[in-house]
């Protein structure tokens, strides 16, 4: 549990960091006329960016305050469920670099966060039906509250692909 909490600590210094780091980009890009076309984009996909680090610390703030009881059997999908979820963020980081270095690049480097938001909502879904249909010895109590802490873990692919949707369209404009 100790671990744990260093990681809650950890996130919430990175999110706090990534706030600043936000509103000194903006100002940058205001104070210097960075990008005054594409002022408005850049800032949207700066907080949707954001959003991303806002939902992995609400997942583990709300996993470390509700400690769900995960069975023994879903170890291994819980674990793939976040893997695959925190891999579609990750990977959308080359794409938003790529986007002011090589903007012809984005839209191959998106391709990765398509697939690990893909593979979330595959395990996610496979996993929710095996605990519904599968795991009789269950309430619906404990089953739905599973059901609830693997949709807050797709949230943060979900989020993931919003964000790829629009730096991908960001490339297009740019490259035209």
């Amino acid at each position: 549990m100790e671990a744990f909490n260093r990681h809650i600590q950890k996130v919430e210094l990175l999110e706090s960091n990534a706030d600043k780091l936000q509103r000194s980009i903006e100002n940058e890009m205001i104070t210097h006329s960075i990008l005054p076309q594409h002022r408005g984009e850049v800032s949207s996909l700066i907080d949707v960016i954001d959003e991303i680090i806002d939902t992995v610390k609400t997942s583990l703030n709300e996993f470390g305050n509700e400690m769900p009881d995960i069975p023994d059997a879903l170890n291994h999908n819980f674990i793939s469920i976040m893997e695959a979820s925190v891999s579609a963020g990750e990977e959308l980081m080359p794409a938003a670099r790529a986007y002011f270095k090589s903007p012809y690049t984005v839209r191959e480097k998106l391709l990765k966060v398509y697939y690990f938001e893909s593979e979330t909502d595959k395990i996610s879904r496979s996993t929710t039906k095996f605990i519904f249909q599968e795991m009789k010895e269950l309430d619906l109590a404990h089953k739905s509250h599973l059901r609830y802490i693997i949709h807050n873990m797709e949230n943060i692919s979900d989020n993931a692909q919003k964000a790829a949707d629009l730096l991908s369209a960001m490339a297009i404009k740019i490259v035209m």
